[in-house]
């Protein structure tokens, strides 16, 4: 049976889109209109793979799915050697960003994954791994 995990929207992910708009507001202000329809293209892909981002988990493989415009990843069950939630810098007990990182292959590849429930998300893929 295949089960679905969305993805969560890291607080710089919001960041990125709150400057992208301004960036295209001004353009579209000082009327600079090649600079407002690229940035308006760079905002419209940035919300489609946030939007669409899903993590698939089926019987032999783990589906990284980053929305239509990005191309998608299969990383075979057997392939991963650990799954370990991880964070990044912190301060003190605070974590700028914590995540779920995945290492597959041979040659020590690893996948970074923000899944909204990581805890039911961790716990699946380890069942599916044993």
């Amino acid at each position: 049976m295949n089960r679905i995990f969305h993805a969560r929207i890291a607080i710089g992910q919001y960041l990125f889109l709150v400057l992208t708009t301004i960036i295209v507001v001004y353009a579209m202000w000082m009327q600079h209109a090649v600079m407002a329809i690229l940035f308006m293209l760079l905002l419209v892909i940035a919300i489609e793979r946030l939007i669409h981002t899903t993590y698939t988990l089926t019987t032999d493989r783990l589906l990284l799915f980053y929305g239509r415009f990005s191309r998608s990843e299969e990383i075979s069950l057997k392939d991963i050697i650990s799954v370990e939630r991880a964070s990044s810098m912190k301060i003190g007990r605070f974590a700028v960003m914590r995540y779920v990182l995945v290492k597959y292959g041979t040659k020590g590849k690893c996948a970074v994954l923000l899944p909204v429930k990581e805890d039911m998300f961790i716990k699946t893929l380890t069942n599916r791994l044993n």
